[in-house]
């Protein structure tokens, strides 16, 4: 395998909106800042094929006092995103919200509907309109020609696997996705933006990987890196859920004119009776577990009622669905003949489990020194990730001013093992391929660590995830770079998944759609507390902290 090493004052391992945002603010300020994006900035990460919604406050619309609008945000289901990043820094966050709205709108990403800041959905009536709507398809090429126009250096087609270092950050290793060639990050700083993980549990489809609300190659490889190298993660494994049509999952519930109604045409929540083009039905936001309670009880299924609407409304809402990025399911109407003004449309719950996230202060700064993280990494939206990207790429540049050049030859035994392991992978010549280990490693998760859990459970998914795990390591065959880049995946999604065990052991309590069988009560003691996920003596450890 050819050796390539790269160097730079900022690595941005990730190129989405996090990443892309945090190399173009170091590159301004003078770093030599690089990017390595597994795909392509241009369609990659969560923000790939577009957003309609960007958290938002702007003086001159909610008026000048941010506790109130704060307050409003605490008062609705972002209060546990706030409250896990503290008041000071939500209050910097929002601070920077409208200035990030302002720059994206200068560069070319439309953040005014018809001439205006326009607000509407994810909020009920009589609630602060906390969501800017935003035509967001271009986002990403945009992003990436603002980021090449800073002197940005962008290397795409390299899976950035782990990260390399002894007493200190020195870089990062990945591999071309299509040449045989290994490469080595010499860096002063490093900023984790690889986003969410998709491919740990099964799709509403199993077998079916890319029926999924985000891209299937976001696989918490950030995480599990961080994890290695000291830092500490936060709740990871903590059950949740969201809601769309049945059987096709996509995102943009909060795009939705609608109302959610049981087939005897009643409401299932008490926010809405007739659509409304300013707001969402919050019935699918705040209790999205309610769509899968009515089937279980036999009184679905649930319908996504938008009959009657106005043409201008159908028009309305069809337009931010293409930003979006549902042009699948616009596609998929068109082609059954479906007219959301004369037919309601089944919905249902979509399950997920939560990778946790990469504990960071509010600089984004992980426990480990030169370490940063941002975007889906830190539990974030749109918005989050821009802001905090702005801000992670601004403190990396400081950091690294005062840092001397490293060299990854300090470490060159982590490097052998990792050369050794990848060769030994490319000489199996029979075995399962990463798609076959993969879906195993998914049921053993859904099985063993879904919603519900107990000690024996985890006990005995644990036992296999190691078991299969080891087979793994031993058997799986490449045919390829872009194959071998898939099976350094799956081997992070088992590091991710021992976690999650582990956390879910830990949490001895029932909490929301975290079930222990065998601890029904939620404990009072940890309500305002995170359940921490860190390295000690080569082995995860847990700790409650406030």
């Amino acid at each position: 395998m050819e050796e390539k090493k790269v160097k730079a004052d900022v690595l941005c391992i990730g190129g989405g909106i996090a990443g892309l945002m945090a190399a173009i603010r170091a590159s301004e300020l003078g770093a030599k800042v690089v990017v390595a994006e597994k795909g392509n900035t241009l369609r990659s990460g969560k923000g790939a094929s577009g957003n309609d919604h960007f958290m938002c406050y702007i003086p001159e619309v909610h008026g000048p006092d941010m506790d109130a609008f704060l307050e409003s945000l605490m008062e609705s289901q972002e209060a546990p995103r706030f409250r896990a990043m503290g008041m000071n820094t939500a209050r910097t966050y929002l601070g920077m919200t409208f200035d990030v709205a302002k720059l994206w709108h200068s560069w070319g990403i439309p953040m005014k509907y018809q001439g205006k800041y326009e607000f509407a959905g994810h909020v009920s009536p009589g609630c602060t309109h906390t969501h800017l709507k935003y035509e967001g398809q271009v986002q990403k090429r945009v992003l990436t020609r603002q980021a090449l126009k800073k002197g940005v250096e962008i290397i795409n087609r390299v899976h950035v696997f782990d990260l390399v270092g002894d007493d200190s950050l020195i870089g990062a290793l990945g591999i071309s996705t299509r040449e045989d060639k290994l490469i080595e990050f010499e860096a002063k700083t490093v900023v984790l933006g690889t986003g969410g993980v998709t491919r740990l549990y099964p799709s509403l489809t199993p077998g079916w990987f890319s029926n999924r609300r985000h891209p299937t190659s976001l696989t918490g490889d950030g995480r599990v890196m961080a994890y290695r190298v000291g830092a500490e993660l936060r709740n990871p494994g903590m059950p949740g859920a969201s809601c769309g049509p049945k059987y096709f999952v996509r995102s943009g519930k909060g795009t939705w004119i609608g109302v959610l109604r049981d087939p005897q045409g009643k409401a299932i929540g008490p926010f809405l009776t007739k659509p409304e083009r300013k707001y969402s039905d919050m019935a699918g936001e705040i209790g999205t577990a309610v769509l899968a309670d009515y089937i279980k009880s036999g009184k679905g299924p649930i319908y996504m009622d938008c009959t009657g609407i106005s043409d201008d409304d159908y028009e309305y809402m069809i337009h931010w669905f293409e930003h979006e990025g549902d042009s699948a399911l616009i596609n998929h109407l068109k082609e059954e003949s479906i007219d959301l003004r004369k037919h309601r449309i089944e919905f249902m719950t979509y399950d997920g489990v939560s990778p946790g996230s990469i504990d960071v202060n509010g600089r984004c700064e992980t426990s480990v020194e030169g370490l940063y993280a941002i975007g889906d990494e830190t539990g974030g939206g749109i918005s989050h990730a821009a802001v905090f990207g702005w801000i992670a790429g601004e403190n990396a540049v400081n950091y690294a001013k005062g840092i001397q050049p490293h060299s990854v030859e300090r470490a060159k035994s982590k490097i052998e093992e990792w050369k050794h392991l990848i060769k030994e992978i490319q000489s199996h010549k029979v075995g399962p391929d990463w798609k076959e280990v993969n879906i195993a490693l998914q049921q053993v998760m859904r099985d063993y660590a879904g919603n519900v859990r107990s000690e024996t459970l985890l006990k005995a998914g644990l036992s296999h995830l190691h078991r299969l795990k080891d087979k793994a390591y031993t058997t799986m065959v490449v045919n390829n770079q872009h194959e071998l880049g898939r099976v350094l995946e799956v081997l992070n999604l088992f590091e991710l998944g021992d976690l999650i065990f582990t956390a879910a052991d830990a949490r001895k309590e029932t909490r929301g759609r975290h079930i222990r069988s065998d601890y029904p009560l939620t404990n009072p003691q940890w309500n305002n507390k995170m359940l921490i996920v860190k390295k000690v003596d080569e082995k995860p450890v847990t700790e409650w902290r406030k």
